[in-house]
């Protein structure tokens, strides 16, 4: 984390708890070698990461990107729509 995402992670040498306000992402990928003679080759170099903010508050997390599409059926309309 400490290469593309800023802040301070331990304070006073302790790890810093979630505290209300902040938000952090959870950025799950799959990124495929396009070297790897192993996969088929129409995913050889491609990459995809799914992304969500999430807001910390008192009671829950709110998921500030719920709303963007993620299932492969709404991506691939959208990219049909866009051509």
């Amino acid at each position: 984390m400490d290469v593309h995402d800023v802040g301070k992670y331990y304070l006073a040498g302790e790890k810093r708890k979630l505290s209300e306000g902040m938000v952090v992402t959870i950025e799950p990928g799959l990124y495929f070698d396009p070297t790897d003679k192993t996969i088929p080759e129409e995913f050889r170099g491609i990459g995809i990461r799914i992304e969500d903010d999430i807001l910390i508050t008192k009671s829950n997390p709110i998921n500030l990107t719920e709303m963007i599409p993620k299932e492969i059926e709404d991506i691939e309309a959208i990219r049909a729509n866009s051509k």
